[in-house]
């Protein structure tokens, strides 16, 4: 990186203010070989410290596309990505990986190394730096909070489609950024466990961190999101408050299915049901 390009600090000992853009994608475009529409078309999105913002659509919409781009691990065609006002091409791997973690819909190991082990790998930006001293109390705060310690000494080989997805997110856990992506992180786990994940998402988000979620069950986006982004055909439709972007009219619109959203009896968050 040269002198003239900004980069984020090599801690994070202030944190941002909340509201504060730490993530954005400014007209992405994104296009495919071999494909006639791009995509991504023109999309921008800002990721906030303090808040959990979800990103909806229904399939081939761009959200993994987008996510990638704001991942860093795609490269638009057109537009820009900045973290905290850098240029994000232009942040040495090592030093992203100290601001955001990324968690993947695939997250395959191929030997037999133990949860705890997996873990822990999610520390290695840190190794060489004062905080490496605080690598067995993040590993265990992130084991306890993904419900793995019991778990811990399994390999990973050994565990069901559910259990490795924790272990995954544990180990982006174990990262301590303050930047999160997320995608599909429910996918895989039982009632439960989407619940205690999704709740571990929005304590990070409630604790300053600038958590970006790609969700495909719009309950789950109603009911934890401080905001969506709502995409089809590769271009951002709506971004704004849950409630705001995902009515009933808008998603029959983008989904081809007619629902009803009404608030829920108890908590009086809305509710998607679809019309059968």
């Amino acid at each position: 990186m040269d002198a003239a390009t900004p980069a984020p600090p090599a801690t994070t000992a202030v944190s941002p203010e909340a509201g504060a853009v730490r993530l954005a994608a400014r007209g992405v475009t994104v296009s495919h070989a071999g494909s006639a529409a791009p995509a991504l078309a023109d999309a921008s999105i800002d990721v906030r410290a303090g808040e959990l913002h979800a990103l909806v659509g229904p399939n081939g919409a761009g959200k993994s596309t987008l996510f990638g781009v704001l991942a860093g691990d795609l490269a638009p065609d057109a537009g820009d990505v900045v973290l905290d006002g850098a240029p994000l091409d232009g942040i040495p791997p090592r030093l992203l990986a100290r601001h955001r973690a990324v968690l993947l819909q695939q997250n395959a190991v191929s030997f037999p190394f133990t949860v705890e082990q997996v873990v822990r790998m999610g520390r290695a930006p840190w190794a060489r730096t004062p905080a490496e001293l605080d690598d067995d109390a993040v590993v265990a705060r992130a084991l306890e909070a993904t419900d793995l310690v019991p778990l811990a000494e399994r390999t990973i080989s050994s565990l069901s489609g559910g259990e490795r997805a924790r272990a995954a997110l544990a180990r982006v856990l174990a990262q301590a950024c303050d930047v999160l992506l997320l995608d599909e992180p429910t996918a895989a786990l039982d009632l439960r466990h989407q619940e205690d994940v999704l709740r571990v998402a929005r304590t990070r988000a409630r604790d300053g961190a600038a958590v970006a979620v790609v969700l495909h069950d719009l309950n789950a986006a109603l009911g934890v999101a401080d905001r969506v982004t709502l995409l089809a055909r590769g271009r951002v439709l709506a971004t704004g408050m849950p409630s705001e972007v995902l009515t009933a009219e808008a998603i029959e619109a983008v989904y081809g299915q007619p629902v009803d959203v009404f608030p829920h009896p108890v908590t009086g968050v809305p509710v998607v049901a679809p019309r059968r």
